[in-house]
């Protein structure tokens, strides 16, 4: 497929009603990158990521993608959210359905494709129980799996370990590192600091729907330039 990175963001702004939840936002994605967003509750972390993946339509500005095919866009990219949201059926039909959608019809490749992503992120012996049994953890993986079978070129995280234990942190952070070191691209949203540290290559801060700094990784954790940064990885509440 033809590659859908760099992707560019121009003055990106969110207005709901008198909320402004992000504004004049700018910044690039580079294929095969790792870019965490950080930045406190409330700082516009999870409208950025939707913006971005399509779900919400900016108010201001835009998100380009170097493919002008809007359909082969929406293809090559996949978003997974705070809390997995299963579908009635089994583990390995929940990521199958994912493979449906997306027009993966053959169904040899489709079994392909699902036991693949399961034995990935270590589902695979699970593939028939009813996901919505899983624990939260183990419903993150499928999500994970889900996203990962689609092979895309970009995978969207939003605060995916936010309310997992640190095995079950453990665990997807292996899958997301996995997919990543197979070229696909990752942006994540976290207030993780540690998470932070061991997946970004590139870490951009936001606070109260601003774009602070976009630093690469080992620069904006040794030497922040921002007192907000600052603040914000001392473990200071920002407001």
């Amino acid at each position: 497929p033809a590659p859908i990175l760099p992707l560019t963001v121009e003055a990106l702004g969110f207005r709901a009603g008198e909320v402004t939840a992000l504004d004049a936002v700018s910044f690039s994605v580079a294929p095969g990158s790792r870019t965490i967003v950080l930045g406190p509750n409330g700082a516009g972390k999870s409208v950025l990521l939707r913006l971005l993946h399509g779900l919400l339509e900016p108010t201001a500005g835009y998100v380009a993608w170097s493919n002008p095919d809007r359909r082969a866009v929406r293809r090559a990219q996949a978003m997974v959210f705070q809390r997995a949201v299963m579908l009635r059926r089994s583990v390995r039909d929940n990521v199958a359905f994912a493979l449906e959608v997306a027009g993966v019809n053959n169904l040899t490749e489709q079994k392909s494709r699902v036991d693949a992503a399961l034995e990935r992120v270590g589902m695979l012996a699970l593939a028939e129980r009813p996901a919505r049994l899983c624990s939260g953890g183990e419903q993150q993986r499928v999500a994970i799996a889900r996203a990962w079978a689609l092979q895309p070129q970009v995978l969207f995280l939003d605060e995916p370990t936010a309310s997992l234990d640190p095995a079950a942190t453990r665990a997807i952070e292996e899958a997301i590192s996995a997919i990543h070191a197979q070229g696909t691209g990752i942006v994540m949203t976290t207030h993780d600091l540690g998470q932070a540290r061991r997946h970004a290559d590139r870490v951009l801060f936001l606070h109260r729907g601003r774009l602070v700094e976009d630093a690469p990784a080992a620069e904006f954790f040794q030497r922040p330039q921002s007192p907000e940064a600052a603040a914000f990885i001392k473990g200071e509440l920002l407001w």
